[in-house]
């Protein structure tokens, strides 16, 4: 847990490559689920947490369903399906309409980097994230801070857009690479507050300023973006 001190970007951009190390994995059993619903698109279950996935290459949406299958299921149908097969599995599914994708792309190609605070219990942690599309690869501050690129990522997110143009829909699936760190819970509010960062135009302004304009950044904005308390 950290208490709030003054914090800029200008130190850590300082020593941001352009790309994090390829994924140390911690390994898992996997939990029993639905196989009716997951088999009804071809779902390929594994038995490891966040299996065989490195966050620079793309695994392949078939390699996790049978896409053809898919094509043929609603939007709704399809949301309901893969939210529900990662659930409990060390992976997050969740989804975003391709206009709202679109945005988010937009300006995470323009600004990478930013930071997260992750409330628990008495105190927050705060996570370092970087967008490379269609990855968003997030880790600990501090250990980023005191291990640069050497740092291992806690949690990886890709990007799915085969069913941009026919469903209107980007499927987005979640590795949690350390489930020792994250659990499966605060990787699925770390993504949805890092979304609400690249897409809300208010707190956008904030993420500008952390890659552009850092001697300006104060943390606590972020802090009373989310309305958490500055410690």
């Amino acid at each position: 847990m950290q208490r709030l001190r003054k914090l800029t970007s200008s130190s850590i951009l300082s020593i941001v490559n352009k790309t994090l190390p390829s994924l140390v994995q911690e390994a898992g059993a996997a939990t029993p689920g639905s196989f009716l619903k997951w088999g009804s698109l071809g779902f390929v279950r594994t038995s490891k947490f966040a299996s065989g996935f490195s966050p620079f290459e793309v695994k392949p949406l078939n390699s996790i369903m049978d896409v053809e299958r898919a094509k043929f299921k609603s939007p709704e149908d399809l949301t309901m399906i893969w939210d529900d097969f990662h659930l409990g599995r060390g992976h997050i599914g969740a989804t975003m309409k391709a206009n709202m994708y679109k945005l988010f792309e937009q300006r995470a190609n323009d600004c990478q980097y930013f930071v997260i605070p992750l409330w628990r219990g008495n105190g927050y942690t705060t996570m370092f994230s970087q967008v490379k599309i269609p990855h968003i690869i997030f880790t600990g501050l501090e250990d980023y801070k005191a291990r640069g690129t050497q740092a291992s990522p806690y949690f990886t997110v890709t990007h799915y857009t085969e069913f941009t143009d026919t469903k209107d829909l980007v499927l987005v699936r979640g590795d949690v690479v350390f489930t020792s760190k994250l659990t499966d819970e605060e990787a699925k509010v770390l993504l949805e507050t890092t979304q609400s960062f690249y897409l809300n135009d208010v707190r956008y302004k904030l993420v500008e300023r952390f890659n552009k304009q850092t001697h300006d950044f104060e943390f606590k904005d972020v802090l009373q973006a989310l309305e958490m308390p500055s410690m």
